[in-house]
């Protein structure tokens, strides 16, 4: 699919039909991966750890735009109720990260257990929501709340998947008693998560014009006919023109091959055989993939409200 530009290119039949040649193929691979060598599945493994890390660094990066995107939505309308309700969801997402915060200290932070990583992991977390709401509010920086909040949330959240995947023998996890039923929620939470922020990665690149669409598409009614309408050659020239492409094709299927190999690390524990290999995301590889995927998320936002005073002479795109 890649340099597809054009609808009447033979590509752009095979992207949009051919179901029944694809199921086929879908299935002979499947059938293929059990005659495959081991070395062949732990060098996907390998490579699925760094596919799996750009996933969720484009996660960051849609929610990122869906909450800057959010917020510009709500202040073009310039009406007090707008303002007010931004006010009233970005103290809402505050209240809910600093209260789930305090409900991980109770769950991972036993009394009577030295759990210093996890109070690091919670009081960092704490922090990190305090300096968006400082930064973004600062006259300097010009920013909003509600992006600040929603991050704050996120970030949260993260941490709580962080610290539920430690293992099940791990005397600060608190919710060692309920092994099954957390590893099944997080599974299928995991899943949702995935197969929607494909579904919005779909969207984006085919809402984007200056990254994701092809760079030759001209903007609709930019194009004049070759030919008159009366023109007798007009209807057989018509298939011939140049009909480009709503969206990047090379982007969608870029990014459904890096949420299978998230998919995959979610399910083999990131590779890791040493920590509870009989439950699903559970172990250390992936307490730490979260944790580090928490602070890129707010390395990201903070960059975001600092970058325009860092480089006054760059032009930045929301």
């Amino acid at each position: 699919m890649i340099g597809v530009k054009d609808q009447n290119d033979r590509r752009d039949s095979w992207h949009h039909g051919g179901w029944i040649g694809k199921m086929i193929i879908w299935f002979l691979l499947i059938v293929l991966m059990f005659f495959m060598p081991n070395v062949i599945v732990d060098i996907y493994g390998i490579l699925s750890k760094f596919g799996a890390g750009l996933f969720l660094l484009v996660q960051v990066i849609l929610l990122l735009d869906f909450t800057y995107t959010w917020n510009d939505a709500w202040v073009e309308k310039d009406e007090h109720k707008w303002y007010m309700a931004l006010l009233a969801v970005s103290v809402g997402c505050y209240i809910a990260a600093f209260t789930l915060s305090g409900i991980l200290f109770i769950w991972f932070n036993p009394s009577g257990q030295d759990c210093g990583l996890n109070v690091f992991f919670i009081v960092m977390t704490m922090i990190l929501a305090f300096a968006f709401a400082v930064i973004a509010l600062h006259p300097k920086v010009n920013g909003s709340l509600l992006p600040a909040s929603v991050i704050s949330v996120y970030c949260a959240y993260v941490c709580y998947t962080g610290l539920s995947s430690e293992p099940r023998d791990y005397i600060c996890n608190g919710l060692h008693n309920k092994s099954k039923a957390v590893s099944t929620s997080t599974l299928i939470l995991g899943l949702i998560t995935t197969v929607l922020s494909v579904l919005y990665s779909a969207v984006r690149a085919g809402s984007s014009k200056a990254f994701l669409s092809p760079p030759s598409s001209p903007r609709a009614g930019a194009t004049s006919p070759l030919l008159s309408p009366d023109d007798p050659e007009a209807g057989e020239k018509k298939d011939s023109e140049f009909r480009p492409v709503s969206y990047s094709y090379t982007f969608f299927h870029l990014i459904f091959a890096l949420a299978s190999m998230y998919s995959a690390m979610l399910l083999s524990g990131w590779t890791s055989s040493s920590d509870s290999a009989d439950l699903i995301d559970v172990g250390w590889a992936s307490v730490w993939v979260k944790i580090c995927t928490e602070w890129v998320t707010a390395g990201l936002y903070i960059w975001s409200l600092l970058a325009p005073i860092l480089m006054p002479d760059r032009e930045f795109f929301s």
